[in-house]
């Protein structure tokens, strides 16, 4: 189906997966993911959270690299002006919201805390990827109007070929994560699906 975008020639071309991919997990942390938790109860998370779990699962075997993000801030003077209450009132070291959800968690996942809506955003990850030649990052986690996005949109500006794994992103509104997803595919990534993912990972040389 054609429309305005299409028509002009955006998402004209498959960006396409390289040979080195690392997955990346978007703030699957517990505050997103445990329903005792204000932000919690999102059934998209939810479905996300278990997709990306089952995709982690393959990756391993694969000896593909993953990393994991959470937020989390020693004081409010650091913290961004965000206008999500819970962020403001709980996302803070020692709370148990910052706590990696326990399906994600795993001892050889690249596991740190982020600040902004980017997972690039004054990390280490940009390091990380490079010295172990990433070219390509597959992005999942929550939510994808905002973290999602943000890191989608930073990965492209590095040049990293972005692919997103829809299933295995998360937002509250489902309006929004496909809007989103929409746009990014147009412009930044392309978007798939767990099965397209874990398939590109079968098919890349063992080890």
């Amino acid at each position: 189906m054609s429309d305005s975008y299409t028509n002009v020639g955006y998402g004209a071309t498959m960006v396409g997966g390289g040979r080195r991919p690392a997955v990346l997990v978007v703030d699957l942390q517990t505050g997103f993911t445990d329903p005792k938790f204000p932000l919690g109860g999102l059934p998209m998370i939810h479905a996300a959270s278990d997709q990306t779990a089952g995709l982690l699962e393959v990756a391993r075997r694969r000896r593909v690299p993953i990393a994991a993000c959470y937020t989390a801030y020693h004081t409010a003077a650091e913290m961004p002006h965000w206008k999500v209450r819970a962020v403001r009132e709980e996302f803070f070291y020692g709370h148990p919201c910052t706590a990696m959800d326990p399906r994600i968690d795993h001892p050889d996942n690249f596991t740190y805390a982020k600040t902004a809506a980017s997972m690039f955003f004054k990390t280490a990850l940009v390091t990380w990827l490079v010295r172990q030649s990433i070219d390509t990052v597959i992005v999942t986690g929550c939510t994808t109007s905002g973290c999602v996005r943000a890191t989608v949109v930073d990965a492209f500006s590095y040049g990293f070929r972005v692919l997103v794994a829809a299933d295995c992103c998360g937002d509250a509104d489902e309006r929004q994560h496909r809007s989103n997803l929409d746009d990014v595919g147009r412009r930044y990534a392309d978007v798939v699906d767990r099965a397209w993912v874990e398939d590109y990972l079968r098919a890349l040389p063992a080890g």
